[in-house]
């Protein structure tokens, strides 16, 4: 116990030291929320990797898809390397930077609202954000939760309140550089706790083969009849494991929290190293926390799925680990879930200031009242979702995989199609990102109250979700080109910034061919 207390003292210390530090640093809005645009490449490729993942990966979606899939649910961990970060990277980084530069918008609504000449979209983006990152808040407590009562034997109710008022201290008082530096350390963490846990599991069964065959011998016939196919390359439901894939790494592409980590890069070669490296860091985490989540099986003596949930699973396997590793995978586990919530009470609240509360409530604001609003928001919206979460957590309303679901399917459902078609294409209109805001967050909202009137197919979240976002990409252009189309003049303006000529070397780029001196002749 007083390892375990130690490491947490010696974690709390440094996160809390670093936001003191880099207060002095947040002089106006522009630093606070995007330190500058000036951020290199480590600090943002680890602030979107652990903005990522968090403890709703490595205890709701390892555990429930890793019994579910077996050894297959690796997938779903490649998928977030391979399109919710590299694609994500080479597709939104540069093209994002650049126009919302141009555009001078801080924030995804404020974008909008720019790019489509709407008050009222940005206005609308900003409630959806707002509304629907709660869920996604709530669920990093509940996920947490489970390993410090296995930990440490506390209520549920301490761990939100510690977690909560210290991501608050250093997000209130060191603004978005410090949750960045924070962030690298976290993602250090996240990358070594992931390797070390998964040896240690691996080896509690004799190794990874040993563990592979044991794994081939389990059958369940409620999920599949063919022999070993917790071992198998594609698992028991391919079907769903795809949407799972989709939801969890093309969903990434519309989520205000991630897509905003591109506005604050500092250079092209910033976004070419924060490529590899993001992708490294999901392929370790990613795939490192769902191969761990498909050998839950072989710990079935430790956990009744049915009375205690999915969520039980990967405490369950850890539960016999040694105090120092225990500890250790609490350290993995907290460094990914306030990772990530900073980012989300971050992301929330600076939305809702300058995509709402200034210009709609209070007509006049200088930059002083909005920093100070930012702050008072950030400590609003903890305390909101810290709520929910206890009562969540005490009504057992809904599984960690499902409150995320919600919320990915609803935000990326509403902004992937607008953000990448805004980015991309001069036809988009105005009507159509509305057509895609409802669609979306009406199929999300009722996928909550009603989803036993849903077909059989749609009444996961999940694959909810998916369809909310495939859907967003074909209504966007549809409705685009039956809509009335925007102003050729604005939208050459706008997309101007994409064809401003810049200088570079010859290493970078073979540019037009010289001029063959006898070609004329």
């Amino acid at each position: 116990m007083l390892i375990k207390i130690a490491l947490l003292v010696v974690f709390f210390a440094v996160m809390t030291g670093i936001g003191l530090y880099f207060r002095k640093r947040n002089t106006d809005v522009d630093s606070f929320v995007l330190g500058g645009r000036s951020v290199g490449p480590w600090l943002t490729a680890f602030a979107y990797g652990t903005s990522y993942f968090s403890a709703v990966v490595f205890v709701g979606y390892a555990g429930q898809f890793g019994w579910k899939f077996g050894i297959s649910a690796v997938w779903i961990g490649l998928g977030n390397a391979l399109i919710g970060s590299l694609l994500a990277w080479v597709v939104l980084g540069r093209r994002t930077r650049v126009m919302t530069r141009h555009l001078d918008s801080a924030t995804m609504p404020e974008f909008f609202g720019e790019r489509f000449c709407s008050r009222g979209i940005k206005i609308g983006a900003s409630i959806i954000t707002f509304v629907f990152l709660v869920p996604y808040t709530a669920s990093l407590y509940n996920g947490l939760s489970r390993l410090f009562a296995m930990a440490f034997g506390v209520d549920f109710t301490i761990c939100i309140v510690v977690m909560a008022a210290l991501t608050g201290v250093y997000v209130i008082a060191g603004g978005y550089i410090a949750t960045a530096v924070n962030d690298f350390i976290q993602g250090i963490i996240m990358l070594a706790g992931i390797v070390i846990v998964v040896a240690a599991v691996l080896r509690a069964h004799g190794g990874f083969m040993d563990s592979l065959r044991m794994l081939a011998r389990i059958n369940d016939t409620s999920a599949s009849d063919i022999p070993g196919v917790f071992a198998s390359f594609f698992g028991p439901d391919p079907l769903n494991l795809l949407g799972v894939i989709l939801l969890t790494s093309v969903g990434t592409w519309g989520l205000p929290q991630m897509v905003q980590k591109f506005y604050a890069i500092k250079s092209e070669k910033s976004i070419q190293k924060g490529t590899v490296i993001s992708t490294f860091f999901a392929i370790v985490v990613a795939g490192g926390c769902y191969f761990l989540g498909g050998f839950g099986r072989l710990f079935a003596d430790r956990v009744n799925v049915a009375a205690e949930g999915f969520d039980s699973i990967i405490p369950a396997m850890l539960s016999g680990f040694s105090p120092l590793l225990i500890g250790i995978v609490v350290m993995l586990v907290l460094s990914a879930s306030m990772s990530t919530l900073s980012a989300l009470v971050m992301t929330s609240a600076t939305t809702f200031t300058l995509d709402f509360l200034k210009g709609v409530v209070f007509k006049n604001m200088n930059g002083a009242s909005q920093l100070r609003l930012i702050r008072i928001l950030i400590a609003v919206f903890i305390l909101i979702s810290a709520a929910i979460a206890i009562i969540q957590y005490k009504g057992g309303i809904s599984f960690i995989a499902q409150l995320m679901g919600i919320s990915w399917g609803a935000l990326a459902g509403a902004f992937l199609a607008p953000f990448l078609y805004g980015l991309y294409w001069k036809g988009t209109t105005r009507a159509s990102v509305w057509v895609c805001f409802l669609f979306s967050t009406l199929l999300m909202g009722s996928n909550i109250f009603f989803r036993s009137d849903f077909p059989a197919m749609l009444q996961s979240p999940i694959n909810a979700g998916a369809f909310a976002m495939l859907a967003g990409l074909l209504v966007v252009p549809l409705v685009s080109l039956c809509t009335r189309p925007p102003s050729p003049q604005r939208i050459e303006a706008m997309f101007a910034c994409y064809n401003r000529p810049v200088t570079v070397r010859a290493q970078e780029s073979l540019g037009a061919p010289p001029e063959d001196p006898g070609a004329s002749a």
